[in-house]
């Protein structure tokens, strides 16, 4: 974009600004155009749905590790879904056991892992982090959270209704989706879920199409694309990730929605209910899975990627270290998101698909490995030799990349076809994804809040309960994923409702007790946290301007920003935002903002070059006050 171009867009941001006025506490705080409510708003949000979705777990895995345990005492929460025999003895009602399970994946991937990293994050750093007073459109970041939020209220209504919510797993195959009479969970509960996430995706849509539109747009003075922060580069290859595979699954669900209520025929062919044949004729599940996982495998991406961007820069500054290969790291995340459209029948290998095909997809798969470990052996190299500060966000940062590269070398197994087709639907693909996915992913958020904490809210998060929560959570991650690896080797099928039947499965009960066990350690941990994020924002330590001495933008901004970020001018930027620990400095961190003109005793020979170009930065005219 030109420069002149890229100043009117700046002057029609800033004169927009210039017509702020005080608003009232329903504008300001509820149906607020502010970019950083907005994030708050996906963070609570986020929250809550993340303690739904790990009680939902924690009761399937109860009915996992102890089958024959008496659950009368969760009827009132659970009501008809507990059913009592002759003795008073509760049991978890199987078609609710699947829609547990549906439940706790289609909330964890999409409502906190999506929408709770990336809409708080990408909200929050994007116009701080480039110099931008706010999005480039205020309103449709306003629409986009509210479309989410009623997204919210439909799957939540469905958790009440009298079917129960949706069963068929978080991928809702057909023909288990797409037939009414299949099970409960086929009913309205299955109708409540497209809906919801039809306006999940228009909801991630109008985001992504903004969050792209402002770093292309709104970057302030002297940041060139070369300078910006590599949490910015992941924000913006998530958000096209999103705008490219998104409207695949909305495609997807609207035909299972014809299918379920027109009569037409997408998924549907062959099908016999009670003996009696359906008149459904020439359509196949099939489709709906090419279609499903084509969105389905950029959407591992689109929930790890937000996470890498802030952990590159959680461990740069707090290991006192530029971040090693920083081109290197946005190539790698080019490289991920292109790769990631062509590797999607992966999940496929045993639908019958040509074995060709198969390898095709298998080498693909294999090569995607590649920028993913580049991203894994710079974390290391950068932590190498540093002078690390361990604070909470430090360390989940870490766990992070614990997770990443354990979890990493299990989807190359999985990657393999011959391998697959055994170790499909066990329980070693359960602890694959958990770790990869799930647990990196959730890492990454924890960091994120821990790191950018004082910029939300003016506090300080408390660091003992940072820890206590950080050990026991990382602990406990691993005991509940790792031993999933050795039953789902040994055979142990997803989405059983339980095993006792299987003489074989028997050998390994204790070993599925301890997971449960594990499990509820790990869950009840987290209030450990929401306790910690609730009193610190009323009652925390008082935060400084940059208390982590960072070098981003958004840390040259008050403690706590108003509307409009910087209450005068948008500071320039004159260099690139890992200069840590440069030699001859007098400090060990250079903010992008302080010019090369004022660091001589520490720049190199071609930085020295660069001081003739500040001129030029500085003579851009365009008017960047803000008046209230």
């Amino acid at each position: 974009m030109s420069a002149v171009s890229q100043v009117e867009v700046h002057e029609h941001s800033e004169h927009a600004h210039e017509e702020h006025h005080e608003l009232g506490f329903i504008r300001k705080y509820i149906f607020s155009e502010d970019h950083k409510v907005i994030a708050k708003q996906y963070l609570i949000s986020g929250i809550v749905w993340a303690v739904l979705g790990a009680l939902m777990s924690l009761v399937f895995r109860l009915q996992l590790g102890f089958p024959e345990m008496d659950m009368a005492w969760m009827k009132p929460f659970l009501g008809d879904w507990i059913s009592l025999d002759d003795k008073g003895l509760g049991k978890l009602d199987p078609n609710f056991y699947l829609a547990l399970v549906t439940m706790h994946g289609t909330i964890m991937v999409f409502f906190v892992l999506t929408a709770g990293l990336s809409g708080t994050f990408s909200n929050f750093l994007i116009p701080l982090q480039i110099g931008a007073r706010d999005m480039a459109s205020g309103f449709m970041n306003m629409l986009s959270y509210w479309i989410f939020f009623i997204s919210s209220v439909v799957m939540f209504i469905s958790l009440f209704i009298k079917t129960g919510p949706a069963g068929g797993s978080w991928v809702i195959y057909p023909p288990l989706s797409a037939l009414k009479e299949a099970n409960p969970g086929s009913g309205d509960g299955m109708t409540l879920w497209l809906v919801s996430m039809a306006l999940f995706i228009v909801s991630s849509l109008l985001g992504g199409i903004n969050y792209v539109t402002t770093v292309i747009n709104l970057r302030t003075k002297g940041m060139s694309m070369d300078k910006l922060p590599l949490t910015i580069w992941a924000f913006t290859f998530t958000a096209v990730l999103g705008i490219l595979s998104f409207p695949v699954l909305l495609s997807a669900a609207l035909l299972l929605i014809f299918d379920r209520s027109f009569g037409t025929s997408f998924y549907l062919s062959d099908i016999y209910i009670n003996g009696q044949a359906l008149p459904n004729q020439g359509g196949s599940p099939i489709l709906f899975q090419h279609l499903f996982w084509f969105l389905g495998h950029p959407e591992v991406y689109i929930v790890i990627l937000p996470a890498l961007g802030l952990t590159s820069e959680i461990i740069a500054t707090n290991s006192r270290k530029p971040i090693f290969g920083y081109k290197a790291m946005i190539f790698s995340m080019a490289g991920i998101m292109f790769l990631a459209f062509i590797v999607w029948a992966h999940h496929m290998f045993v639908t019958g698909m040509n074995p060709f095909l198969g390898s095709v997809f298998m080498l693909l798969t294999l090569i995607i490995a590649v920028p993913s470990a580049v991203k894994g052996f710079n974390y290391i190299t950068t932590l190498w030799k540093g002078n690390i500060i361990f604070t909470p966000a430090m360390l989940f940062a870490i766990g992070l990349v614990s997770f990443f590269i354990s979890g990493g070398l299990t989807g190359i197994i999985l990657g393999n076809s011959a391998l697959d087709i055994q170790l499909h639907d066990t329980y070693f693909v359960v602890a694959h994804f958990h770790l990869v996915m799930g647990s990196a992913a959730i890492f990454g958020m924890l960091a994120g809040v821990y790191h950018w904490f004082p910029k939300m809210f003016g506090r300080m998060m408390n660091n003992t309960m940072g820890y206590i929560h950080f050990w026991i959570t990382f602990i406990g991650v691993y005991l509940v994923f790792f031993p999933m690896h050795y039953i789902g080797i040994a055979g142990f099928p997803r989405r059983y409702y339980q095993w006792s039947g299987f003489e074989t499965f028997n050998t390994y009960m204790d070993l599925n007790a301890f997971i449960t066990i594990a499990a509820i350690i790990t869950v009840f941990a987290q209030a450990v946290f929401i306790f910690n994020f609730v009193y610190s924002i009323f009652w925390g330590k008082k935060a400084s301007q940059n208390p982590w001495k960072s070098n981003t933008l958004e840390w040259t901004t008050p403690v706590n920003p108003g509307h409009g970020n910087w209450p005068g001018e948008i500071p320039t930027v004159y260099r690139w935002p890992y200069d840590y620990s440069k030699p001859g400095a007098p400090d060990d961190f250079i903010p992008q903002n302080v010019p090369y003109s004022a660091t001589p005793e520490s720049n190199l020979p071609e930085e020295n070059e660069l001081i003739a170009a500040e001129k030029e930065i500085n003579s851009i005219k365009y008017d960047t006050s803000l008046h209230d």
